[in-house]
């Protein structure tokens, strides 16, 4: 497909989507899935067959709205109404609705700082696009990035604009993005390839899964960008097995993309080619350090190595390689159409951009936001998610397993790379999690490492052997039998453990027993003095707790 059958296309979809007076877009993410969508839209296509409105009233399944709470969310446009918690046997009232009044039983508040709050970038078109047909993502201006850069733009020009955003990698580190892309560009090799890390293993983190499911060509267009950036020849999506509708999702959009010319040899009639494929996680949290992904992806055991040498100049089977995960490569398309001084503007001086979060935990509307980076903590936790009536915060946990919980006294610190590392948490890939006064901290520190020790591929002995000492250590505390002697150990572990292991799971376990003896230290002396957990958690101490 060249230029002007990509723009034709794009004509041709526009008309058919104008022909329709009203179009019904239900939410079509796992987590709406899970509430009956599927049934939803099966039974609005059988409401407008029977009220004779097919050639009126197109039914269409779309992204995620971000209100996971309050699923299945249905769109109707162009009113631009919005439902929620919208059931099967509400089907026959959202269809009477189109030639009458809004069913305000159903209604949801657009207006609410859950959503004028945030500031869609990688997330733009979630909601409002079916992401299972190429058609419409072309009709919005899909792959014109690609193409400009394509046939406008050379490689050093491509870089240039990523660099000047300052967009930064958002699996965790926060690594410049052009500063990496620049040195795989420069690297010598045979062969080069591109990787886009999916294997999203956080507890309550969910990301990455729903841009997967909703947002896949705009995935596969950042990807083709960063290789003809990079000048490699093929790559590959690793996604987490338990991702099942993700992994359908891009399939699908990868043999779309292949039909339509957009991926394979001589790309729009150019020299460019480039291969995508799926790879498959096998359900272990170490496979997202990019050493461990690597060799799953060769086959091998999915275990870290030491760096350098780092994947830029030898990666994938000994070729260098770019890897970036999900949100990073949803940044570009956007970035690149316009502009890389368009991004800089969005966000803090060092930490430009937006950044998607797994809004979770004691709030009462749980999601995914995305919101420009500078936003502080207290906007976030009361109100986009806003505590549930008669609690008290506690704590907000941000970075995943190996981020750290930050009490109420840092609530107004701005969200970005700097500010949550001088509080002893990090961004992470953008799960956080808010605790209220039910939560015990030990408690939380005990899951955490408990998940990080199930989680060590036992490699390096540091991670192995420290982490289960860690766990032993607190679960001693959780049951009242631990003395002070070992809480000393505790923190002498976390050091040894946090300096000397070999990747990132076993540098970063110890982070949520740091933070939480940082700032909830009296529950930890409760439970070894007092032999009380003052959260009537833990059920060893439980019936110890001071009325």
């Amino acid at each position: 497909m060249n230029p002007d059958e990509l723009l034709e296309l794009a004509d041709k979809e526009r008309e058919a989507q104008a022909s329709f007076n009203h179009r019904i877009i239900v939410c079509s993410g796992t987590g709406c899935q899970s509430l009956q969508s599927e049934q939803l839209i099966e039974k609005l296509e059988a409401e407008v067959k029977q009220q004779g409105l097919e050639k009126r009233c197109a039914i269409t399944g779309g992204g995620c709205r971000g209100l996971c709470a309050e699923g299945p969310l249905v769109s109707v446009e162009p009113q631009h109404i919005l439902y929620q918690g919208v059931k099967p046997e509400d089907a026959a009232d959202v269809v009477a609705s189109l030639s009458d009044a809004p069913v305000e039983r159903l209604r949801c508040d657009v207006s609410m700082p859950f959503f004028t709050r945030q500031k869609k970038v990688v997330l733009e078109h979630n909601g409002m696009l079916d992401p299972e047909r190429i058609e419409a993502y072309i009709a919005n201006g899909g792959f014109a990035a690609f193409i400009k850069v394509l046939t406008e733009m050379t490689p050093a020009q491509v870089i240039e604009q990523i660099t000047k955003s300052g967009l930064r990698g958002r699996g965790g580190a926060g690594y410049l993005t052009g500063l990496k892309w620049s040195t795989v560009a420069k690297a010598v090799g045979e062969h080069k390839y591109v990787v886009c890390n999916g294997d999203e293993g956080d507890p309550g983190a969910f990301m990455d899964r729903s841009v997967m499911e909703d947002a896949p060509y705009q995935l596969i267009e950042g990807l083709l960008i960063a290789a003809y950036a990079v000048g490699a020849d093929a790559g590959y999506l690793y996604v987490r097995a338990e991702y099942p509708l993700a992994v359908k999702r891009l399939r699908h959009a990868i043999r779309q993309a292949e039909k339509h010319g957009l991926l394979g040899q001589d790309i729009c009639g150019t020299r460019f080619s480039f291969k995508l494929d799926v790879r498959l996680g096998a359900g272990a949290f170490v496979c997202g350090e990019e050493t461990a992904l690597i060799a799953s992806i060769e086959g091998k055991r999915g275990t870290p190595r030491p760096r350098p040498p780092y994947p830029a100049e030898h990666g994938l089977w000994g070729y260098p390689t770019l890897i970036n995960n999900v949100e990073t490569f949803a940044n570009i398309m956007p970035l690149l159409r316009e502009g890389g001084d368009w991004l800089a503007k969005i966000g803090t001086e060092r930490s430009k951009g937006t950044k998607v979060f797994a809004l979770t935990g004691s709030v009462q509307r749980t999601g995914l936001i995305e919101v420009p980076m500078g936003i502080s903590l207290r906007e976030i936790v009361f109100d986009i998610g806003g505590i549930p009536d008669g609690k008290h915060f506690k704590a907000v946990q941000t970075g995943g397993p190996s981020g750290g919980c930050i009490p109420a006294e840092h609530l107004d610190i701005t969200v970005d790379y700097e500010s949550l590392a001088k509080v002893g948490s990090f961004m992470g890939s953008g799960g956080m999690i808010v605790m209220d006064e039910s939560a015990c901290m030990v408690d939380v520190a005990k899951f955490f490492v408990e998940f990080c020790m199930s989680e060590s591929c036992g490699k390096c002995i540091p991670c192995r052997v420290g982490t289960a000492q860690m766990y032993h250590l607190l679960d001693k505390i959780t049951l009242g039998e631990a003395t002070l002697d070992d809480l000393t150990l505790l923190e002498e572990l976390c050091d040894m453990v946090k300096h000397t292991s070999l990747c990132g799971l076993g540098q970063g376990a110890p982070n949520p027993v740091q933070s939480t003896l940082r700032y909830f230290r009296e529950e930890y002396l409760a439970h070894i003095v007092d032999k009380t957990c003052p959260a009537g958690v833990c059920k060893a101490l439980k019936a110890k707790v001071p009325v």
